[in-house]
């Protein structure tokens, strides 16, 4: 199997400011990914985590240049996540729902 990620692979969370994209994300950061940002609609331009947060992935990806995602949205948002981050050009989505 391919190595799909390393140390240099630029990752954005969607769902970011949720308790499981921040407990998550938190976790990722003490582990010591490269996280770059988040993605929460409504709430773009503030900042979590001590990371920027976007309105879109698309804003996310111009702005970081994020390789990856991992999404922590509830079900019935899952579909349109994980849509969103394959048309914002991530290649490699990892979805987790909550709830």
């Amino acid at each position: 199997m391919s190595i799909l990620i390393d140390k240099n692979t630029r990752v954005i969370c969607q769902g970011f400011t949720g308790s499981q994209g921040t407990f998550h994300s938190e976790q990722a950061i003490a582990y010591g990914t490269r996280m770059v940002g988040g993605v929460t609609p409504g709430k773009g331009g503030q900042e979590h985590l001590g990371l920027p947060v976007f309105n879109t992935v698309a804003d996310a990806v111009a702005a970081t240049g994020a390789e990856a995602s991992v999404i922590y949205v509830p079900a019935p948002f899952c579909k349109d996540s994980i849509l969103e981050a394959a048309n914002s050009g991530i290649r490699l989505i990892v979805c987790i729902t909550e709830g």
